[in-house]
């Protein structure tokens, strides 16, 4: 079984390439960028992130997003390799969650051993070469050293090249409509949910594996690390993740490290956390796949406090304007790139934070989730449909119009990040800022500019001004929403040749 692992990995041609994509699923994608002096960016590093998205036998779908760094080696290698540890007639509909859960341990544990396998001969190799080498010297300069010599540095560079770099994993499989949740490191899997009866929820599951996760922390002082300075340092080796796939400098190395030079056995595991709590029967949403660079970049502009119900926001803007669900993806991944660009550009307080960004993964699947346009969407969604001015435009669009949307108001619970937060809402008119089942939207007037141009702080939300407007002569308050073009537009396709002037809109 190994040798035909290694066989499928070393091939030009995966066999996962004859496997059925999932067409509820969009994955977007943006490399690495730097920001000059004058705002324009450029790419420091070809792209090291990985993603699947694949529909197998029994209702199985298999998912992952993995960050990569210091290459794309092993971002690589567990894409494939964890695909054929899970899909190759591992999992059935007859595994309980006992089972399901031991199974992705177990796939976890094969691809590290099966990748340092990979490894083996360039390790060997490079111990061989290190014989050859003339004992270090700090006076002596390469161009000093003989022609074999500098041959011998040269192909222990490469070697180093090749034996270098490791992947974080967020894992997402679903079996008899179950989600299991695997992760190893700092990436992020949100799941909103919207009900019938009007109940929301936006669930972050797994938390990140990093020297700021307590848990993790009383892991490593159990092991003799030092945890406190763990926490301090806020890195391991470069990194801010204490569970990572590869890097053997860490995994192999561990004692020649200063701050896991106490522990007792390997601190940095590729031992994933596995949450198996969600069933999906009867749910109506989407789930999302994150790579730390997108969580970062838009965590670095606005802030940790809001970012899970930002990009869920976003999601669901994208998935109420467009009929397909391949560009929505793509789309939320461009509008965090220019919201991160636009934060540096500003020269505001943040703008500290956002000096480059990495790369950029979402993967979204689709869960019974109406797409392009909310009027379609059936009765029981949790409440009425209010047309809504919405300051948004897609990655295709740069100008600064408002695009009109039929956004469900729900009766009560606002959006909050994994908890419902009860709101009571009148049954009249909503009142602007409120929450929709998906995302948080604010009513504006058509004026508005899209929050998807450079505007300096390029925050998502725009708040109304707070000083109240003042009656004019007759007594009544301008409206904050010109419904104008709506009654127009309704009326032309409602009036069966007959004038509605009068019977619709205000009077």
């Amino acid at each position: 079984m190994a040798a035909q692992r290694r066989t499928l990995m070393q091939s030009h041609q995966s066999w996962t390439d004859d496997l059925p994509l999932c067409q509820m699923c969009s994955v977007g994608t943006a490399p690495n960028c730097v920001y000059g002096p004058d705002g324009k960016g450029t790419q420091s590093h070809p792209n090291e992130d990985g993603h699947l998205r694949f529909r197998y036998e029994d209702g199985c779908f298999l998912y992952g997003v993995f960050n990569g760094y210091d290459g794309s080696r092993v971002a690589n290698f567990v894409s494939q390799c964890l695909t054929a540890e899970l899909l190759l007639g591992q999992l059935n509909s007859n595994h309980t969650d006992s089972d399901v859960c031991r199974i992705l341990t177990q796939a976890f544990d094969v691809v590290e051993k099966s990748y340092f396998e990979t490894i083996d001969n360039a390790l060997a190799q490079k111990a061989h070469l290190s014989t050859f080498l003339p004992p270090h010297n700090e006076n002596v300069s390469f161009h000093q050293l003989s022609p074999s010599s500098q041959k011998v540095h040269e192909r222990l560079k490469e070697l180093e090249q090749e034996l270098t770099g490791g992947a974080t994993a967020v894992v997402a499989l679903i079996l008899n409509n179950k989600l299991y949740i695997a992760n190893v490191g700092t990436n992020r899997a949100l799941l909103c949910k919207s009900s019938s009866d009007g109940q929301n929820q936006v669930l972050q599951i797994c938390r990140p594996h990093s020297t700021d996760n307590e848990d993790e922390l009383q892991r490593l002082a159990a092991l003799g690390v030092d945890s406190a300075r763990v926490k301090q340092a806020g890195q391991i080796a470069g990194q801010s993740s204490t569970r990572r796939l590869g890097d053997y400098r860490v995994k192999c190395n561990y004692s020649e490290i200063d701050l896991l030079s106490a522990a007792k056995t390997m601190p940095i595991i590729a031992e994933p956390e596995i949450d198996s709590s969600q069933s999906l029967d009867n749910v109506r949403g989407f789930l999302l796949l994150m790579s730390e660079g997108l969580i970062n970049a838009l965590e670095s502009a606005h802030g940790p406090e809001q970012a899970n119900q930002e990009i869920v926001a976003m999601v669901a803007a994208e998935l109420a304007q467009q009929n397909s669900l391949e560009a929505v993806a793509q789309s939320v991944v461009e509008r965090v790139k220019r919201l991160h660009h636009d934060v540096y550009v500003s020269g505001r307080q943040r703008a500290a934070y956002c000096s480059r960004h990495e790369d950029m993964t979402l993967l979204i699947r689709n869960i019974n989730y109406p797409l392009g346009g909310w009027p379609s969407a059936s009765p029981g969604w949790g409440g009425r449909i209010y047309p809504v001015s919405v300051p948004y435009s897609n990655s295709q669009s740069t100008s600064k119009t408002s695009v009109t949307l039929s956004l469900v108001m729900p009766s009560q619970n606002v959006l909050t990040n994994g908890t419902n937060t009860a709101s009571t809402l009148e049954e009249g008119t909503p009142t602007p800022g409120s929450q929709s089942p998906t995302a948080t939207l604010q009513s504006t007037n058509t004026q508005t500019q899209s929050s998807s141009s450079s505007s300096g702080d390029g925050s998502l939300f725009r708040q109304r001004g707070s000083q109240a407007a003042q009656p004019d002569e007759t007594g009544r308050v301008p409206p904050y929403v010109d419904f104008s073009q709506f009654y127009r537009l309704w009326g032309g396709d409602h009036s069966d040749g007959q004038s509605t002037q009068g019977g619709l809109g205000p009077q």
